[in-house]
């Protein structure tokens, strides 16, 4: 028998992956704490929940997507949370990006009440999740990854089991310091072709297929240089991301010195209110630095 879907969270990522869902022919009940953007998704034919607890009692599986560990918690164990509605046997899969340490707990405590769960951050920006080519890292339980597979596979086309309760988590923080690293990189480089007199599209054209060729430099190289600020990922998102990096190396005593920098950079970004905008805005911060801007020449 088909999975029936209950989806929590329709933000940036969450509403291209519950459209997904339901162009997979799968029953899709979805909820999210500003009513009026569950109205696309309901349009493409998902059904509106009154709550999480409403929507986990309709659904085999619940998909969470929402921004940060303390939002997690309350979807799922506030008053009207999954786990006031999910029956026994069913399965939460948590695609926001988390604590690490705060998913293993909840998980335990999920099991407790007979309910499993599945830690499976997404990265891939609003384009994948818009074109259902997210990559998709899952800790957890074999057997329930093996479970929700099929459904993840709707949204996501590179998913794999990387280990137990948290370590899909892990992977994603992985995933934050490769992100930022490379976008420093992908920065520094436009300024310095900017300030030797290149054009920045054959430029980029250039190095894009060689060793330097990132997804970040594809992607969004180019919308730096036309500046197109729009977000697959914000910069208050990225932010959240790079504060659980750091606590988590601070607890594993390694250091990431260029993690940190970026952190630094974005903070910067924010004084000037710019939060909102994506997180390759990080060349803002180094145009500010160095007095270059690109296209400016």
């Amino acid at each position: 028998m088909q999975e029936t879907i209950g989806f929590v969270g329709l933000g940036i990522m969450g509403r291209g992956m519950a459209c997904n869902l339901v162009k997979a022919g799968y029953s899709v009940r979805v909820w999210n704490r500003t009513a009026a953007r569950m109205a696309p998704v309901v349009a493409a034919g998902a059904v509106a929940g009154t709550s999480p607890s409403d929507v986990a009692a309709h659904s085999s599986i619940t998909i969470l997507c929402v921004s940060d560990t303390a939002d997690v918690e309350e979807v799922i164990f506030g008053e009207q949370g999954v786990a006031a509605g999910a029956c026994e046997g069913t399965l939460v899969v948590d695609t926001s990006t988390i604590s690490p340490e705060a998913t293993r707990s909840m998980a335990l405590r999920l099991r407790q009440r007979g309910v499993m769960m599945l830690d499976a951050p997404v990265s891939g920006g609003s384009e994948g999740a818009a074109n259902g080519t997210l990559s998709i890292m899952v800790g957890g339980e074999a057997s329930q990854f093996r479970r929700a597979q099929p459904v993840l596979q709707a949204v996501g086309r590179t998913i794999t089991h990387v280990g137990g309760h948290g370590a899909g988590q892990t992977v994603k923080l992985v995933n934050q310091i490769l992100v930022v690293g490379t976008m420093l990189a992908v920065s520094e480089a436009l300024l310095f072709a900017e300030a030797g007199g290149l054009d920045l599209k054959k430029t980029l054209a250039a190095v894009t297929g060689g060793a330097a060729g990132s997804w970040m430099l594809a992607n969004r190289g180019m919308q730096a240089i036309v500046r197109d600020w729009r977000p697959g990922f914000t910069i208050n998102l990225q932010q959240k991301d790079l504060r659980l990096v750091l606590e988590a190396a601070d607890q594993l005593g390694v250091p990431l010195p260029a993690t940190s920098l970026c952190f630094q950079l974005y903070r910067t970004l924010q004084a000037r209110n710019l939060g909102h905008e994506g997180n390759h805005a990080l060349l803002k911060a180094l145009e500010h630095l160095s007095g270059i801007e690109l296209g400016s020449k």
